[in-house]
């Protein structure tokens, strides 16, 4: 299974919808909490080519978006394949 990385911050409905499908799919991720931490934040942006809004999803070495695009990819069925 690919690594799965999540940059995220607190309070965010976006991240914890997320967060929940990666959940009810057995998944484990590794999460950065950008909240307060302006140098996760700025690798975020970095590493996902400018992604400003939070979460930002990677799967293995692909930079999948944030939730909505998550959940399309699930709506797909191109989501499971992904994570095997």
């Amino acid at each position: 299974m690919p690594e799965v990385v999540l940059y995220t911050r607190k309070f965010c409905g976006y991240c914890s919808a997320a967060k929940s499908l990666l959940k009810s799919k057995g998944v484990s991720f590794k999460e950065h909490d950008g909240t307060f931490d302006t140098k996760v934040k700025e690798e975020m942006i970095r590493k996902s080519n400018g992604g400003r809004t939070f979460p930002q999803i990677f799967i293995g070495d692909k930079h999948i978006g944030g939730c909505d695009e998550l959940h399309a990819l699930d709506r797909a069925g191109k989501l499971d394949p992904m994570l095997k």
